[in-house]
């Protein structure tokens, strides 16, 4: 058996430089986007989501991406999840994307606040039929007392709602991380990686710096 420890790769493919980056966090994040878009990567927009409760206890979970502007981050989840209580208490989260194919991954900080009701009804109407139900049956988080009660819930609201138009529940919609830092990573060989770190200042500009790999 190959040792934990043994595991390892060398990053070559790619270099990044405080010279060939853009100005702004937002449309570097574009950039790389429409390239990881163009290497067909699986579940491009999979994304860890770093949240804390009010105590400090951190807590992660693997959501999607589901939009990005000048804004800011858009995820759409159940308000009484566990991460939407941490939210509510804490409203300050980190993301990451590792694009494993590319050598890359960009970490985003910043503060949390809810998207408006129009673009959670708008995203939830777009939603297949089977996630709309999905959003109705599961009080996701909460302790449940079998996988066949979520079953039968879910086929219960199927009956329900039958060529009914199904409501975006008050519970369930979006969440906008508007980012303060963001972290370019490319992998380089021997371990000495690029890391080009983005700080939005007082006056609205960012700081550019390289970080030590």
């Amino acid at each position: 058996m190959t040792s934990i420890a043994d595991i390892r790769k060398d990053y070559k493919l790619q270099t990044l430089t405080e010279k060939e980056v853009s100005a702004d966090p937002i449309r570097q994040f574009d950039k790389w986007w429409q390239e990881a878009i163009l290497s067909n990567l699986e579940e491009v927009n999979a994304m860890t989501l770093a949240t804390a409760s009010a105590d400090g206890m951190p807590d992660a979970r693997i959501v999607l991406l589901k939009g990005f502007d000048n804004n800011g981050f858009v995820f759409f989840t159940n308000y009484h999840s566990a991460k939407g209580q941490e939210l509510l208490e804490n409203p300050r989260a980190s993301l990451v994307f590792f694009w494993a194919a590319l050598e890359r991954q960009v970490r985003i900080s910043g503060l949390v606040s809810l998207t408006t009701e129009k673009a959670s009804d708008d995203y939830f109407s777009s939603r297949p039929e089977g996630s709309r139900i999905g959003a109705l049956a599961s009080p996701q988080s909460e302790v449940i007392e079998s996988r066949e009660w979520l079953e039968e819930n879910e086929i219960r609201l199927k009956k329900e709602l039958s060529e009914k138009t199904i409501p975006r529940p008050p519970h369930w919609g979006g969440y906008l991380v508007k980012p303060t830092r963001m972290e370019f990573w490319q992998g380089r060989p021997s371990r000495l990686h690029d890391r080009i770190l983005y700080t939005l200042q007082s006056n609205g500009h960012w700081t550019i710096e390289r970080l030590a790999p």
